[in-house]
């Protein structure tokens, strides 16, 4: 049995089969791990999530911030934009079915392992928090997303701010800023605080402003740490412990997926699809 990871999909399914056909994905014995961002701006949104949702218990998908979009749009909370390609999956049949399976998807997931256990995110964690209060806070905005406060969070969490974390944060701030880090963060300030504005790579950046991984101190507990939502990374951390999985498929670049079990990459060359 292997745990294959995937990065950002983006609605490019023809691209993912191909990449799991190349890593020799198994779907009877093999667990399919995608990174959040299973949707938008690639040709066939709709073809992925039916896939996923068809996989069962053998695929475990995280939420990312495209994710979340497509749950606002369907909310009634956002515009759905052409370039998000999602008019297909909106007009579905069983539109309803997968919205619903995709509203009860984590923002943080894990994989055991007797020495390699693995944590999966979107887009990371915030240098402040350790791994427990990683799990504490994901735990709290799933219970959100799959109760009766579901909708009020859609239409509050947009928003910036805040930018800073501290255990007294209450109501939507605090689940703002979790929603925030876990779907959204790249940069950081030195003292912490989180940065939206700049999208850029690690080379290019504004002084001041460092990606989220470099300031978090590592711990010898600590899990290997997968995340997807950063394609300039082009998957490079300069960690080992820390494996960046977004290789910008849906922008021309590649999809990569990573098998735990023998610490295995696997890439496909994709078409430039977003515009």
């Amino acid at each position: 049995m292997a745990n294959c990871f995937v990065g950002d999909v983006q609605g490019c399914y023809d691209d993912l089969r191909r990449l799991l056909d190349m890593a020799g994905f198994d779907p009877a014995h093999d667990t399919l791990w995608l990174a959040g961002d299973l949707v938008a701006r690639g040709p066939d949104s709709l073809a992925v999530l039916r896939y996923a949702h068809s996989l069962g218990e053998r695929a475990v998908c995280i939420l990312g911030n495209h994710d979340l979009h497509l749950l606002a749009v369907a909310e009634g909370v956002a515009p759905l934009k052409k370039k998000d390609r999602l008019h297909p999956l909106m007009e579905a049949p069983d539109r309803d079915a997968l919205l619903d399976w995709l509203r009860h998807r984590p923002l943080l997931a894990e994989s055991e392992h007797p020495t390699r256990p693995v944590l999966m995110v979107h887009a990371g964690l915030p240098p402040s928090w350790d791994v427990a209060t990683a799990r504490r806070c994901a735990r709290e905005v799933e219970t959100l997303l799959r109760g009766d406060q579901y909708s009020w969070l859609l239409h509050h969490m947009y928003g910036d701010q805040p930018d800073a974390w501290h255990e007294g944060l209450l109501g939507i701030e605090r689940y703002r800023y979790i929603i925030n880090s876990f779907t959204r963060m790249r940069f950081c300030h030195l003292d912490g605080r989180l940065d939206f504005k700049c999208k850029l790579g690690p080379d290019e950046s504004t002084p001041g402003l460092r990606p989220w991984f470099e300031l978090r101190a590592r711990r010898d507990e600590d899990p290997i740490l997968v995340f997807g939502h950063w394609a300039a990374l082009m998957g490079n951390t300069g960690r080992d412990h820390i494996k960046a999985l977004d290789t910008g498929c849906v922008w021309g670049n590649s999809l990569t997926l990573w098998r735990q079990e023998d610490d295995a990459l696997f890439s496909t060359p994709c078409p430039a699809y977003a515009r």
